[in-house]
């Protein structure tokens, strides 16, 4: 399952559970699209709370999506997990796309206020990486 959904910030991406390559393929499409008309400077907040790990074939596609978001003016990125091997494969697609120094990582199982920091770092550049 995937959704985007315009934000005042730039897009919100949500996924969850299993998503096979030819999903991911959608997805890929349609983010397209939503960036078609996309100018300027955008943060994209990504649910990721319920989504099982990628297969190798899946991964592909979605690292070319974040190039994508990247070339098409993204400033920063937050992936909202709660699954460390899901965040761990999801940092290594951001070293391999390009986005690894613009996106953060909130773990929602650790951090109730989740939504909250990852909103923080898009729009004003709060990292969550250095809360006291």
């Amino acid at each position: 399952m995937h959704r985007i959904e315009k934000e005042n910030y730039g897009y919100k991406l949500i996924f969850g559970e299993l998503i096979s390559t030819d999903e991911m393929k959608v997805w890929a499409d349609d983010a397209r699209k939503a960036l078609d008309g996309q100018s300027g400077k955008f943060g994209v907040f990504v649910d990721m709370r319920t989504l099982k790990p990628l297969a190798p074939e899946t991964q592909s596609v979605m690292v070319e999506g974040q190039k994508l978001c990247k070339e098409r003016g993204m400033e920063r990125s937050v992936v909202i997990l709660s699954n460390a091997l899901l965040t761990m494969q999801f940092k290594r697609l951001a070293k391999d796309s390009g986005i690894y120094a613009w996106e953060r990582y909130v773990d929602a199982s650790a951090s109730p206020d989740w939504e909250k920091k990852g909103e923080a770092w898009i729009t004003a550049g709060t990292d969550p990486d250095k809360e006291a």
